[in-house]
């Protein structure tokens, strides 16, 4: 199947590391060009050296904290400068911590709300003049507590509840332009994250990490956890030529973890 992805440009959110990495770089060995972004220059400097070596698709990168919505515009506005129409967004943002519901204050609740749910909704309204004009792709990227909350995630069960709502009434909406835009949900992706998640419960159950990452992928029916290059190219398929009618569906990748139906 033909992708049909080169000379394409892709905006990639939260990009310098994990996820949002892995989906630029598959992106760019297809021959796209793309924009990466997040708040640390220095990484995304490493990030763009790196995926420009594989002499594919152009890489550029622009830093933008996601919490700013003038952040947002500027970004948009100098991708639209260095590539011409942006024809993918993927919408990415770091997790929000965990806890329980007493431990988090007003302002760590917005904090949330702006960095993992407005920062979605910025983009798409910057990037939409783009996409109405020849159709286009977006992902929101969310994560699997859509289906099944994650204990000590209320933060993200939360907002990633949000996303799947916008996403399902922007198909709505979008569809007549031929604009398709899905949710996709990750499990346990062997990313920083989720090393960080590991090493958190092991501390408060005085054990491993090796020994939670044991137990946790134990109860993957796969076996283990997902890579963000498998997680990645599902990411490609999506936003390719070959998607056509894939649109306002919530897709899991999660190893079969998830027991809801």
């Amino acid at each position: 199947m033909e992708l049909n992805l080169a000379n394409k440009t892709a905006l990639v959110l939260a990009s310098s590391q994990g996820l949002g990495k892995a989906i630029a770089t598959e992106l760019v060995k297809e021959g796209t060009n793309v924009m990466i972004s997040s708040r640390n220059p220095d990484k995304l400097k490493r990030v763009q050296d790196e995926l420009n070596g594989l002499k594919k698709g152009k890489v550029v990168f622009f830093p933008a904290d996601l919490t700013k919505s003038e952040d947002i515009k500027q970004l948009v506005k100098e991708t639209r400068k260095t590539f011409g129409s942006i024809d993918i967004l993927i919408n990415n943002a770091g997790g929000p911590p965990s806890g329980t519901f007493e431990e988090f204050s007003d302002e760590e609740w917005e904090h949330s709300f702006q960095l993992n749910l407005m920062s979605y909704i910025r983009t798409i309204r910057e990037v939409l003049p783009d996409l109405k004009k020849t159709g286009g792709k977006i992902i929101n990227i969310a994560s699997s507590s859509i289906k099944q909350p994650i204990s000590g995630l209320i933060l993200s069960n939360t907002f990633r509840m949000g996303i799947v709502g916008l996403s399902k009434t922007l198909a709505e909406e979008l569809g007549p332009y031929n604009i398709l835009i899905n949710t996709v949900a990750p499990g346990k992706i062997a990313t920083d994250r989720i090393t960080t998640l590991d090493e958190m419960t092991a501390k408060k159950q005085q054990v491993s990490v090796e020994e939670i990452a044991k137990t946790n992928q134990k109860a993957i029916p796969l076996g283990r956890y997902g890579t963000p290059e498998e997680f990645a190219k599902f990411v490609v398929f999506l936003v390719s030529d070959v998607n056509t009618y894939v649109t306002g569906s919530a897709i899991i990748i999660d190893g079969g973890s998830v027991k809801a139906i």
